[in-house]
């Protein structure tokens, strides 16, 4: 193994081309933090932590400054023993050490980052137009660019919800899977109203309803509801993934790259929640490139539904000097391609950049 000789880090703030609607808010550009780990031979690394708290306890600002402080200190060791230097900090920063830790996988050559066959992984397709003319109009576009599952926001208002839900359900027809996601957005006695009016036709399952730490109400409603229930906000760690089983609180579990720390932790995450008989989900639609890319890669082997991780399809503008392609619904994972930034995509969004190099 190599040693760490310099990493840059960027803050960079990247506008969407759509303000991406959240229960907890609206979302008008992507706050990102990566990093650029280097060796003495000149091989590079990148990670990426995209910071939306509600998905996280972390903040952009708390997270900038910790990711400074633990990078100050890795020039000089070997990848291994800064990931495991880094792993002290995931409990409470997983976000943070993310960004960090994958950067030194990639340096370090993982195996989980490797393309040797071309590869697809299948995305779904996010629902943004509320009714009429419009949400038709987005749906067909949705089915041209080969989307076969569709996801529809609620977690609003529980009336409102259900009529867009219905008009969504008419409209598709069938020709693609539907994932209702709640966001947090309901209070457990608004979730149970919801899913005891929902029709259960064309629907995959119903995401995380309730607040991430209410596994009282998760409970109570994957109880009645008349669709399959997945949790996503309440799952940080192995031991969330255990709690999820043992409280029978969901038949899916969905992780994020970026909760979990490394590529490796990512994929024991997936391994366990097929080995206590639920269905592993993975993605974040809240990432740019380089998460993204790294899911994608997961996807090959860890799931068997649609990824969400499609992040990168929001942003005006990538990040990557090679983009990450999409075609026909699907990340294109082509053997050969390295991530690197694009120095003037990183300088054109930029709010922040700090460097560190071994003495």
């Amino acid at each position: 193994m190599s040693r760490i000789e310099a990493i840059s880090l960027h803050r960079v703030e990247v506008p969407l081309r759509v303000p991406y609607k959240l229960a907890f808010g609206i979302v008008r550009h992507f706050d990102t933090l990566l990093a650029e780990v280097r060796d003495a031979d000149g091989r590079i690394g990148l990670g990426e932590a995209t910071v939306l708290t509600g998905y996280t306890e972390e903040t952009v600002e708390g997270s900038w400054t910790l990711m400074q402080q633990l990078a100050a200190g890795l020039p000089g060791l070997r990848g291994e023993e800064a990931v495991e230097l880094l792993l002290k900090q995931v409990d409470h920063a997983p976000f943070t050490v993310t960004a960090l830790a994958t950067a030194i996988e990639m340096l370090e050559d993982a195996e989980s980052l490797k393309v040797r066959a071309p590869a697809r992984a299948p995305l779904l397709g996010i629902v943004s137009a509320e009714s009429g003319a419009a949400l038709e109009n987005e749906a067909d576009a949705l089915l041209a660019q080969g989307f076969g599952t569709f996801k529809v926001k609620v977690g609003f208002d529980v009336e409102k919800d259900l009529a867009k839900l219905g008009e969504v359900q008419r409209i598709v027809d069938g020709r693609a899977a539907i994932r209702v996601d709640g966001n947090q957005g309901y209070s457990r006695d608004e979730a149970l109203r919801f899913v005891s009016r929902m029709s259960p036709e064309g629907i995959e399952l119903l995401e995380q309803p309730c607040a991430a730490g209410d596994w009282e109400s998760a409970v109570a409603v994957a109880r009645v509801a008349p669709v399959p229930m997945m949790l996503d906000e309440s799952i940080y760690g192995l031991a969330d993934i255990e709690r999820a089983a043992e409280l029978k609180a969901a038949r899916f579990i969905k992780l994020k790259l970026m909760k979990m720390g490394t590529m490796q932790r990512l994929a024991a995450g997936l391994a366990l929640i097929r080995s206590l008989g639920m269905e592993p989900v993975l993605g974040n639609g809240v990432a740019c490139e380089v998460g993204c890319w790294m899911e994608g890669l997961a996807a090959r082997t860890g799931i068997t539904n649609a990824g969400e991780m499609n992040g990168f399809l929001k942003p005006v503008a990538p990040l990557l000097a090679s983009p990450l392609q999409f075609s026909q619904g699907a990340i294109v994972l082509e053997p050969g391609f390295s991530p690197r930034l694009d120095a003037d995509a990183v300088k054109r969004f930029r709010v922040g950049e700090a460097s560190y190099a071994g003495r």
